[in-house]
Protein backbone atom coordinates (compact mmCIF):
# COMPACT_ATOMS: atom_id res chain seq x y z
CA UNK A 1 0.00 0.00 0.00
CA UNK A 2 1.36 3.39 -1.02
CA UNK A 3 1.55 5.77 1.93
CA UNK A 4 0.23 9.31 1.68
CA UNK A 5 3.38 11.41 2.03
CA UNK A 6 1.78 14.83 2.00
CA UNK A 7 2.87 17.20 4.73
CA UNK A 8 -0.42 16.74 6.57
CA UNK A 9 -0.15 12.95 6.47
CA UNK A 10 3.49 12.95 7.61
CA UNK A 11 2.59 15.36 10.41
CA UNK A 12 -0.32 13.16 11.56
CA UNK A 13 1.75 9.95 11.53
CA UNK A 14 4.57 11.67 13.39
CA UNK A 15 2.20 12.95 16.09
CA UNK A 16 0.75 9.46 16.48
CA UNK A 17 4.21 7.86 16.77
CA UNK A 18 5.39 10.41 19.34
CA UNK A 19 2.22 10.00 21.43
CA UNK A 20 2.63 6.21 21.40
CA UNK A 21 6.19 6.54 22.71
CA UNK A 22 5.80 9.37 25.21
CA UNK A 23 2.16 9.31 26.27
CA UNK A 24 -0.31 12.16 26.25
CA UNK A 25 1.64 14.95 27.95
CA UNK A 26 0.64 18.39 26.75
CA UNK A 27 3.53 19.97 28.65
CA UNK A 28 6.33 17.70 27.40
CA UNK A 29 9.33 19.47 25.90
CA UNK A 30 11.24 17.99 22.99
CA UNK A 31 14.79 18.30 21.78
CA UNK A 32 15.57 17.45 18.17
CA UNK A 33 19.06 16.28 17.21
CA UNK A 34 19.73 18.03 13.91
CA UNK A 35 22.74 17.32 11.73
CA UNK A 36 21.61 19.54 8.88
CA UNK A 37 20.67 16.61 6.64
CA UNK A 38 17.21 16.48 5.01
CA UNK A 39 15.94 13.83 7.45
CA UNK A 40 16.66 15.79 10.62
CA UNK A 41 15.58 19.10 9.08
CA UNK A 42 12.26 17.52 8.11
CA UNK A 43 11.83 16.20 11.65
CA UNK A 44 12.63 19.60 13.13
CA UNK A 45 10.21 21.34 10.76
CA UNK A 46 7.33 18.96 11.53
CA UNK A 47 7.85 18.96 15.31
CA UNK A 48 8.04 22.77 15.37
CA UNK A 49 4.58 22.79 13.78
CA UNK A 50 3.18 20.11 16.09
CA UNK A 51 4.55 21.49 19.37
CA UNK A 52 5.09 25.25 19.03
CA UNK A 53 7.09 26.66 21.93
CA UNK A 54 8.00 23.18 23.18
CA UNK A 55 10.80 22.25 20.76
CA UNK A 56 14.52 23.00 20.88
CA UNK A 57 17.24 21.88 18.49
CA UNK A 58 20.78 20.72 19.07
CA UNK A 59 23.64 20.08 16.66
CA UNK A 60 26.87 18.29 17.52
CA UNK A 61 29.90 19.49 15.58
CA UNK A 62 32.41 16.69 16.00
CA UNK A 63 35.09 18.83 14.32
CA UNK A 64 35.79 15.97 11.91
CA UNK A 65 35.05 17.99 8.75
CA UNK A 66 35.78 21.67 8.06
CA UNK A 67 32.29 22.09 6.56
CA UNK A 68 30.56 21.00 9.78
CA UNK A 69 30.74 24.45 11.40
CA UNK A 70 28.91 26.06 8.47
CA UNK A 71 26.34 23.27 8.48
CA UNK A 72 25.66 23.93 12.17
CA UNK A 73 25.39 27.65 11.38
CA UNK A 74 22.87 26.85 8.63
CA UNK A 75 20.70 25.01 11.16
CA UNK A 76 21.08 27.92 13.59
CA UNK A 77 19.89 30.41 10.97
CA UNK A 78 16.79 28.38 10.17
CA UNK A 79 16.02 27.98 13.87
CA UNK A 80 16.38 31.70 14.46
CA UNK A 81 13.88 32.41 11.69
CA UNK A 82 11.46 29.78 13.02
CA UNK A 83 11.76 30.87 16.66
CA UNK A 84 13.28 27.55 17.76
CA UNK A 85 16.11 27.69 20.34
CA UNK A 86 19.27 26.01 19.02
CA UNK A 87 22.62 25.03 20.51
CA UNK A 88 25.82 23.69 18.99
CA UNK A 89 27.82 21.20 21.08
CA UNK A 90 31.53 20.47 20.65
CA UNK A 91 33.20 17.28 21.94
CA UNK A 92 35.50 17.82 24.91
CA UNK A 93 37.67 14.76 24.23
CA UNK A 94 39.86 13.82 21.25
CA UNK A 95 38.99 11.10 18.76
CA UNK A 96 39.80 7.65 20.11
CA UNK A 97 39.48 4.23 18.49
CA UNK A 98 36.93 3.72 15.72
CA UNK A 99 35.94 7.19 14.49
CA UNK A 100 32.28 6.39 13.87
CA UNK A 101 31.86 4.68 17.24
CA UNK A 102 33.59 7.58 18.97
CA UNK A 103 31.37 10.11 17.21
CA UNK A 104 28.19 8.20 18.09
CA UNK A 105 29.16 7.78 21.74
CA UNK A 106 30.21 11.41 22.05
CA UNK A 107 27.05 12.65 20.35
CA UNK A 108 24.67 10.85 22.69
CA UNK A 109 26.69 11.76 25.78
CA UNK A 110 26.73 15.45 24.90
CA UNK A 111 23.07 15.53 23.94
CA UNK A 112 21.98 13.79 27.14
CA UNK A 113 23.89 16.34 29.23
CA UNK A 114 22.29 19.13 27.17
CA UNK A 115 18.83 17.59 27.68
CA UNK A 116 19.25 17.61 31.43
CA UNK A 117 20.58 21.16 31.50
CA UNK A 118 17.72 22.48 29.34
CA UNK A 119 14.98 20.63 31.21
CA UNK A 120 13.91 18.75 28.09
CA UNK A 121 11.83 15.60 28.45
CA UNK A 122 12.57 13.75 25.20
CA UNK A 123 15.26 13.75 22.55
CA UNK A 124 14.23 12.88 18.98
CA UNK A 125 16.51 11.58 16.27
CA UNK A 126 15.59 11.26 12.59
CA UNK A 127 16.34 7.57 12.01
CA UNK A 128 13.96 6.33 9.31
CA UNK A 129 12.86 3.11 7.59
CA UNK A 130 15.83 3.02 5.22
CA UNK A 131 18.24 3.34 8.17
CA UNK A 132 16.42 0.46 9.85
CA UNK A 133 16.74 -1.79 6.80
CA UNK A 134 20.48 -1.07 6.52
CA UNK A 135 20.98 -1.83 10.22
CA UNK A 136 19.09 -5.13 9.99
CA UNK A 137 21.08 -6.32 6.95
CA UNK A 138 24.41 -5.34 8.51
CA UNK A 139 23.55 -7.23 11.68
CA UNK A 140 22.24 -10.22 9.74
CA UNK A 141 25.59 -10.30 7.96
CA UNK A 142 27.32 -10.42 11.36
CA UNK A 143 25.21 -13.34 12.58
CA UNK A 144 23.20 -11.34 15.13
CA UNK A 145 20.39 -12.87 17.16
CA UNK A 146 16.99 -11.51 18.09
CA UNK A 147 18.33 -8.44 19.90
CA UNK A 148 20.57 -7.38 17.03
CA UNK A 149 18.03 -8.06 14.30
CA UNK A 150 15.50 -5.88 16.15
CA UNK A 151 17.60 -3.07 14.70
CA UNK A 152 17.30 0.52 15.83
CA UNK A 153 14.91 0.77 18.77
CA UNK A 154 12.02 3.19 18.58
CA UNK A 155 12.77 4.24 22.15
CA UNK A 156 15.89 3.95 24.28
CA UNK A 157 15.61 5.75 27.58
CA UNK A 158 14.77 9.38 26.82
CA UNK A 159 15.67 9.06 23.14
CA UNK A 160 12.83 8.41 20.70
CA UNK A 161 12.93 7.74 16.96
CA UNK A 162 9.43 8.48 15.66
CA UNK A 163 10.31 8.37 11.94
CA UNK A 164 11.21 4.67 11.75
CA UNK A 165 8.08 4.02 9.70
CA UNK A 166 8.90 6.70 7.11
CA UNK A 167 11.00 6.47 3.94
CA UNK A 168 13.98 8.74 3.41
CA UNK A 169 12.66 9.77 -0.01
CA UNK A 170 9.49 11.17 1.60
CA UNK A 171 11.53 13.20 4.08
CA UNK A 172 13.80 14.59 1.34
CA UNK A 173 10.75 15.46 -0.75
CA UNK A 174 9.21 17.30 2.21
CA UNK A 175 12.41 19.26 2.81
CA UNK A 176 12.55 20.27 -0.84
CA UNK A 177 8.85 21.16 -1.07
CA UNK A 178 8.98 23.31 2.07
CA UNK A 179 12.22 25.00 1.03
CA UNK A 180 14.14 23.78 4.05
CA UNK A 181 17.90 24.23 3.90
CA UNK A 182 19.84 20.97 4.11
CA UNK A 183 23.16 19.39 3.23
CA UNK A 184 24.32 15.89 2.40
CA UNK A 185 27.13 14.56 4.60
CA UNK A 186 29.76 13.18 2.16
CA UNK A 187 30.64 10.39 4.61
CA UNK A 188 27.19 8.91 3.91
CA UNK A 189 28.42 8.07 0.41
CA UNK A 190 31.98 7.06 1.35
CA UNK A 191 32.19 3.36 0.53
CA UNK A 192 35.06 2.88 2.94
CA UNK A 193 32.33 2.71 5.58
CA UNK A 194 30.24 -0.47 5.69
CA UNK A 195 26.92 1.35 5.91
CA UNK A 196 27.69 3.60 2.96
CA UNK A 197 28.75 0.61 0.86
CA UNK A 198 25.54 -1.21 1.75
CA UNK A 199 23.47 1.90 1.01
CA UNK A 200 24.99 2.10 -2.46
CA UNK A 201 24.26 -1.59 -3.07
CA UNK A 202 20.62 -1.16 -2.00
CA UNK A 203 20.10 1.92 -4.16
CA UNK A 204 19.30 -0.17 -7.23
CA UNK A 205 17.15 -2.74 -5.43
CA UNK A 206 13.42 -2.15 -5.70
CA UNK A 207 12.06 -5.49 -4.44
CA UNK A 208 13.03 -4.99 -0.78
CA UNK A 209 10.39 -3.11 1.18
CA UNK A 210 12.00 -1.07 3.99
CA UNK A 211 8.62 -0.42 5.59
CA UNK A 212 7.95 -4.17 5.83
CA UNK A 213 11.46 -4.70 7.21
CA UNK A 214 10.68 -2.03 9.80
CA UNK A 215 7.59 -3.93 10.89
CA UNK A 216 9.71 -7.07 11.25
CA UNK A 217 12.23 -5.12 13.34
CA UNK A 218 9.42 -3.86 15.58
CA UNK A 219 8.12 -7.43 16.02
CA UNK A 220 11.61 -8.64 16.89
CA UNK A 221 12.00 -5.80 19.39
CA UNK A 222 8.80 -6.95 21.09
CA UNK A 223 10.09 -10.54 21.11
CA UNK A 224 13.36 -9.33 22.62
CA UNK A 225 11.48 -7.46 25.35
CA UNK A 226 9.44 -10.59 26.12
CA UNK A 227 12.58 -12.72 26.32
CA UNK A 228 14.29 -10.20 28.60
CA UNK A 229 11.22 -10.17 30.87
CA UNK A 230 11.12 -13.95 31.18
CA UNK A 231 14.90 -14.17 31.72
CA UNK A 232 14.55 -11.82 34.70
CA UNK A 233 12.03 -14.24 36.25
CA UNK A 234 14.19 -17.28 35.49
CA UNK A 235 17.28 -15.61 36.94
CA UNK A 236 15.44 -14.65 40.11
CA UNK A 237 14.27 -18.25 40.54
CA UNK A 238 17.35 -20.21 39.49
CA UNK A 239 20.56 -18.12 39.69
CA UNK A 240 22.27 -17.96 43.06
CA UNK A 241 25.39 -16.19 44.23
CA UNK A 242 28.00 -18.69 45.35
CA UNK A 243 31.14 -17.25 46.86
CA UNK A 244 32.83 -15.06 44.26
CA UNK A 245 30.71 -16.55 41.47
CA UNK A 246 27.25 -17.82 40.58
CA UNK A 247 25.35 -21.08 40.20
CA UNK A 248 22.58 -21.83 37.70
CA UNK A 249 20.40 -24.43 39.38
CA UNK A 250 18.17 -25.26 36.42
CA UNK A 251 19.67 -26.19 33.05
CA UNK A 252 16.78 -28.04 31.29
CA UNK A 253 15.93 -24.90 29.39
CA UNK A 254 15.98 -23.91 25.70
CA UNK A 255 19.44 -22.94 24.54
CA UNK A 256 18.54 -19.27 24.09
CA UNK A 257 17.55 -19.05 27.74
CA UNK A 258 20.78 -20.75 28.79
CA UNK A 259 22.76 -18.24 26.74
CA UNK A 260 20.99 -15.29 28.30
CA UNK A 261 21.22 -16.69 31.81
CA UNK A 262 24.95 -17.26 31.36
CA UNK A 263 25.36 -13.63 30.26
CA UNK A 264 23.32 -12.62 33.31
CA UNK A 265 25.64 -14.64 35.57
CA UNK A 266 28.71 -12.97 34.06
CA UNK A 267 27.17 -9.54 34.58
CA UNK A 268 26.30 -10.36 38.20
CA UNK A 269 29.71 -11.84 38.96
CA UNK A 270 31.65 -8.96 37.40
CA UNK A 271 29.68 -5.98 36.05
CA UNK A 272 32.87 -4.43 34.65
CA UNK A 273 33.90 -7.50 32.66
CA UNK A 274 33.55 -7.19 28.86
CA UNK A 275 30.81 -9.31 27.31
CA UNK A 276 32.31 -12.40 25.62
CA UNK A 277 31.81 -12.81 21.90
CA UNK A 278 28.90 -14.96 20.74
CA UNK A 279 31.15 -17.77 19.54
CA UNK A 280 32.80 -18.05 22.96
CA UNK A 281 29.41 -18.21 24.69
CA UNK A 282 28.22 -20.90 22.27
CA UNK A 283 31.33 -23.02 22.90
CA UNK A 284 30.96 -22.65 26.66
CA UNK A 285 27.32 -23.73 26.54
CA UNK A 286 28.16 -26.76 24.40
CA UNK A 287 30.82 -27.82 26.93
CA UNK A 288 28.56 -27.22 29.94
CA UNK A 289 25.71 -29.22 28.42
CA UNK A 290 27.99 -32.30 28.41
CA UNK A 291 29.31 -31.63 31.93
CA UNK A 292 32.56 -30.07 30.73
CA UNK A 293 34.47 -26.94 31.66
CA UNK A 294 35.43 -23.87 29.64
CA UNK A 295 36.99 -20.48 30.21
CA UNK A 296 35.21 -17.20 29.57
CA UNK A 297 37.82 -14.53 30.08
CA UNK A 298 38.65 -14.52 33.78
CA UNK A 299 35.87 -16.98 34.57
CA UNK A 300 35.51 -20.76 34.51
CA UNK A 301 32.16 -22.32 33.64
CA UNK A 302 31.60 -25.88 34.91
CA UNK A 303 28.62 -27.85 33.58
CA UNK A 304 26.57 -30.71 34.93
CA UNK A 305 23.15 -30.89 36.60
CA UNK A 306 23.78 -27.30 37.64
CA UNK A 307 26.31 -24.86 36.21
CA UNK A 308 28.82 -22.88 38.23
CA UNK A 309 30.70 -19.79 37.15
CA UNK A 310 33.79 -19.16 39.27
CA UNK A 311 36.98 -17.15 38.94
CA UNK A 312 39.39 -19.04 36.71
CA UNK A 313 42.55 -20.36 38.41
CA UNK A 314 45.58 -18.14 38.00
CA UNK A 315 47.61 -19.04 34.91
CA UNK A 316 51.12 -20.29 35.50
Amino acid sequence: MQLDNSRAALEARLAQAIAAMTGADDAARFGVAVSGGPDSMALLFLTSLLYPGRVEAVTVDHRLRPEAAEEAAMVARWCAGAGVPHDVLIPDAPVAGNVQNWARTMRYRLIEAWRGARGIDWIMTAHHADDQLETMIMRLNRGSGVAGLAGVRGQAGRVIRPLLGERKAALVALAETEGLPFVHDPSNADRRYDRAALRAALAGVDWIDPEAAGRSAAALAEAEAALAWSVEALAAAHVRREGAGCRLERTDLPREYLRRLLLHMLAVADPESPTPRGEAIDRAIAQAMTGGKSSLGDWLLTGGASWTLMPAPARR
